[in-house]
């Protein structure tokens, strides 16, 4: 059996898997144009670790063995703390992330190592499936104030699903703002269908989410 129902068409197949893997790069990250990278600069902190392997954060990375997988940064021209509280503030991000339909924190108490969140974000109806709404259950796992956050969970919808994801930000100061950096993997059998297509709607979610955190963190500070 496959994702996609009985003996469907190559192009049918194709399709499909194009409008699920782009539904999935808008709910792991706020959709929107591509923004520019900077080149990595200043050293980084003993917990916050750029490997040749990929970003860490208190000793741990993404998954290693995903297929899908995507690294980028930007450099912001705001606090610190300003770019933070916008990235931790988890309950406010339908405010500055249009795709983020709803976010929710299931714990109380300051964003910390073991916080749980949750959110929503809808995805369109294609000729095969329906109109639903994809829900993400994060758990953030490694956290250091200021300068880096790792968190993993599933994302779950009618007919789609990411087994696991694994996010790692950090957060550097730097001459001229502050450089921030974040990769990402996905595996499942499901977002596995197509890595190079789910690899590229990856990426134009990390760098639409990193736009409009600048564009916020900027207007505010």
């Amino acid at each position: 059996m496959t994702m996609f129902g009985t003996n469907p068409s190559n192009s049918s197949r194709r399709f499909l898997t194009r409008a699920r893997v782009a539904a999935l790069a808008v709910s792991f990250a706020a959709t929107g144009v591509l923004a520019g990278t900077v080149p990595a600069q200043a050293a980084t902190t003993r917990d916050t670790v750029a490997h040749h392997d990929g970003l860490q954060c208190r000793g741990k990375g993404v998954d290693s063995t995903a297929k899908i997988r995507y690294r980028t940064e930007i450099l912001i021209k705001a606090p610190l703390s300003t770019i933070w509280n916008l990235q931790t503030d988890v309950a406010r991000w339908p405010t500055w992330q249009e795709p983020v339909t709803s976010a929710k924190r299931l714990d109380p108490g300051p964003f910390r190592e073991h916080s749980r969140f949750r959110w929503t974000t809808p995805v369109p109806e294609t000729p095969h499936t329906p109109a639903t709404t994809l829900v993400i259950t994060s758990t953030v796992g490694q956290l250091r104030h200021q300068a880096c956050i790792r968190w993993t969970g599933p994302a779950i919808g009618e007919g789609l699903r990411i087994d696991r994801g694994v996010h790692v930000w950090t957060f550097t100061k730097v001459r001229g703002g502050v450089l921030v950096r974040t990769e990402e993997t996905h595996a499942g059998e499901q977002i596995e269908t197509d890595v190079p297509l789910a690899t590229e709607f990856l990426g134009q979610g990390l760098e639409a989410w990193l736009k409009a955190l600048k564009e916020t963190a900027e207007a505010r500070a």
